[in-house]
């Protein structure tokens, strides 16, 4: 890479290992976490995984592939009525004057105009667009400690971390970006000793060829480099087709 001219993104350094001052100052507001995401190892803890070896992965962990998904009824919930919501064109009342969703029209006619553009412009415009949107704890909207929310659902009543994940997750599939390049991951955040989730994408570099891991947040304004965090452990990652169970990589 040449060093007079580094790869940005959000003009931040890919290579850079400083979280920024802006997210600092998110990682401190206590009302954007999801808190019952801190179960979730519960309820896979104890399931079995494919015979593989673990392998390196994001935010200094090691995972395991499975693609048994059947512990993951809220996300693969989320996905059927989503599909179904995605057929049917549905309506709903128009809460999202922060995203200026209103319909799924609303949400496709922004995709659209996204679509040809370089990657990383779709990714910064979906990132930035759904950040928009109010944070809402699951008990207020549903009644429920964790209910996953597909968009016409986030986009009328908003939602917590998991569904500013899953809006961003199916934006970028609309895009044509690949279900091998994203995840849904449910992290610790060790500083606050709580649950939260993102989305990581695998991006290529378009200059090296370099597979980068990149971090969309909704408590972090910009789009960051994995190696510039270091405060989040992930438990899990997902997507439509496979899970990987994460650990931290043993200390020697």
């Amino acid at each position: 890479m040449d060093k007079k001219n580094p790869f940005n993104i959000n003009a931040l350094s890919v290579l850079g290992n400083s979280f920024g001052a802006a997210a600092k100052a998110a990682g401190a507001v206590v009302g954007l976490l999801c808190l019952t995401l801190v179960s979730m190892p519960l309820l896979v803890s104890g399931h079995a995984m494919a015979a593989e070896s673990p392998q390196p992965s994001f935010f200094n962990s090691v995972e395991v592939k499975s693609n048994d998904l059947t512990p993951f009824t809220k996300w693969l919930s989320a996905l059927a009525r989503y599909s179904k919501e995605s057929a049917a064109n549905v309506k709903f009342q128009c809460n999202s004057q922060e995203m200026h969703f209103c319909s799924y029209d609303d949400w496709l006619n922004f995709l659209k105009e996204l679509e040809g553009k370089e990657p990383l412009v779709q990714l910064n415009e979906v990132n930035k667009r759904v950040n928009q949107a109010k944070y809402v704890t699951d008990t207020a909207n549903w009644g429920q400690n964790d209910y996953w929310a597909t968009p016409a659902e986030f986009m009328s009543k908003f939602g917590d971390c998991e569904d500013y994940a899953i809006l961003k997750y199916l934006s970028l599939r609309r895009l044509g970006w690949k279900e091998n390049d994203l995840r849904v991951v449910a992290v610790k955040d060790m500083n606050l000793k709580v649950g939260h989730a993102v989305l990581v994408v695998f991006f290529k570099h378009p200059q090296n060829g370099q597979i980068l891991t990149l971090l969309l947040d909704n408590q972090i304004p910009n789009i960051v480099n994995d190696a510039s965090i270091r405060h989040y452990q992930p438990v899990f990652s997902i997507n439509k087709y496979f899970w990987w169970r994460h650990t931290p990589v043993p200390i020697n």
